[in-house]
């Protein structure tokens, strides 16, 4: 599986985030060690089981955003029960179907939670799936750890006092992925279609497009101020400033595209041609995003 790199942090960490400025105290749970940091009061991030998690401290349980990898699973949720102060996991949402994502499935399942996903997210976890980010193939999920509400159109609940609002992503990382968004905290948990201090992972052969990728940042960019705190599936956390500047970029992207693939490049060329030097420093080294993200425009546009 493609690794992408986590955020290095030493026992105390300052973050600049626009205007805003989160103090992190971190901690270890167990061998794993899970990195803790409160973004706001009772809403935590934990880093460091394969996936950002970001968990919300509730009176019946805490509401729970991915999973992690599996093998994460037992330091994670001891992590989680730990920093909310609960004893079970009420809600989980599973932004999309990779397995870092999932890890907490079989956890949240037996404490009878409800799990929360994309109708796309239930039907890639029924059946033995492939991807160009994963080695080999996995899945189908246990029946008993598959999300058990899923939706189609965006939706909202109640939880400890907040409206959560949460919406589908299509076409961006994947065919299933979906945002949840705390309007009253000022936070957004963007799921895999964005990236912080790396360029996102297009699974193009599971539904992510290019355009999908210019219409997740325009629909969130709809949402955030430029001091919203925005977290994505790896990474750092960002900021709805930083989301406008993506959406120009990928918009800009989308249209120098267009215009290669008219006069005849391939995936290749694109890469070395490279329309993303100058963002470099920024998210490092775009070859793999490019190279998917016009893998998938050819996929879409020349046929067969």
């Amino acid at each position: 599986m493609i690794r992408r790199k986590l955020l290095q942090v030493s026992s105390v960490l300052m973050i600049t985030l626009g205007t805003g400025i989160f103090a992190q105290s971190i901690q270890a749970a167990g061998a794993d060690e899970i990195k803790v940091s409160e973004l706001k009061p009772g809403v935590y991030l934990f880093q460091g089981a394969g996936s950002n998690v970001v968990a919300m401290t509730g009176m019946e349980g805490a509401l729970v955003i991915d999973g992690g990898l599996p093998e994460h699973s037992e330091a994670l949720y001891n992590a989680i029960l730990k920093a909310t102060g609960t004893t079970r996991i009420n809600t989980l949402f599973n932004t999309h179907w990779h397995p870092e994502q999932l890890g907490l499935n079989q956890r949240a399942s037996s404490d009878g939670a409800t799990i929360i996903a994309h109708e796309q997210t239930l039907l890639y976890l029924k059946h033995k799936v492939t991807s160009t980010l994963v080695k080999g193939s996995f899945g189908p999920l246990p029946e008993k750890e598959r999300p058990t509400k899923t939706f189609t159109k965006d939706g909202s609940l109640d939880f400890a006092g907040h409206k959560v609002e949460y919406g589908y992503l299509p076409a961006a990382h994947t065919n299933g992925d979906l945002y949840v968004y705390f309007r009253d905290l000022n936070l957004l948990v963007a799921g895999g279609a964005v990236g912080s201090d790396s360029w996102p992972l297009v699974d193009y052969r599971n539904g992510a497009f290019v355009g999908g990728v210019v219409r997740a940042h325009e629909k969130l960019a709809t949402m955030v101020k430029a001091d919203t705190a925005v977290i994505p599936a790896q990474g750092r956390p960002m900021t709805g400033a930083t989301i406008v500047t993506q959406k120009d970029m990928y918009e800009k992207l989308f249209l120098d595209l267009n215009a290669l693939m008219n006069k005849g490049m391939g995936f290749n060329d694109i890469v070395a041609t490279n329309p993303l030097k100058g963002f470099e420093s920024q998210y490092g080294d775009p070859s793999v995003f490019l190279d998917g993200i016009y893998r998938s425009m050819e996929m879409a546009y020349v046929p067969d």
